[in-house]
């Protein structure tokens, strides 16, 4: 355990996820930038599927569609620290060439995967306080239909 969180570390604190988040600062100012980061990280994740992203599958989605609210006006209650983090880390998921280059076989992916699950557990309240925000959401639609 203290080696996962160790290489959680070292992907977080890398030069590649420094430069992601500073891309994500800009992304998340502009809805249209951030529904198209959305889009290809979401294709990726479907691309790699449940195998390669494990854990960080269902937490991914979450935030997903958190950042789907967020650039739809639905829900802004999300710290600025929370959304660079989401933001920055869908930037890094995206990029090819990071700690570990997608393209390395059996392993090009487990930076990704380290840095999604560091992220969310890091703003991990945020991330509650949104599902059940959406929890409510999803109810009062029942109730109406």
């Amino acid at each position: 355990m203290k080696d996962k969180k160790s290489f959680e570390k070292r992907v977080s604190e890398s030069r590649f996820f420094k430069d992601a988040k500073r891309k994500a600062e800009g992304i998340a100012k502009n809805p249209e930038l951030l529904n198209d980061l959305i889009q290809k990280a979401d294709k990726k994740a479907l691309e790699k599927g449940r195998s390669v992203l494990g854990e960080a599958w269902d937490s991914l989605d979450t935030c997903f569609r958190m950042l789907r609210a967020y650039a739809r006006g639905d829900y802004r209650i999300i710290p600025w620290k929370t959304l660079v983090a989401i933001v920055g880390a869908m930037v890094y998921f995206i990029m090819p060439l990071d700690f570990i280059p997608d393209f390395i076989f059996g392993f090009g992916f487990t930076d990704d995967v380290a840095l999604i699950l560091w992220t969310v557990s890091s703003i991990k309240d945020d991330i509650e306080k949104y599902a059940k925000w959406e929890k409510t959401i999803v109810q009062n639609i029942d109730v109406k239909d």
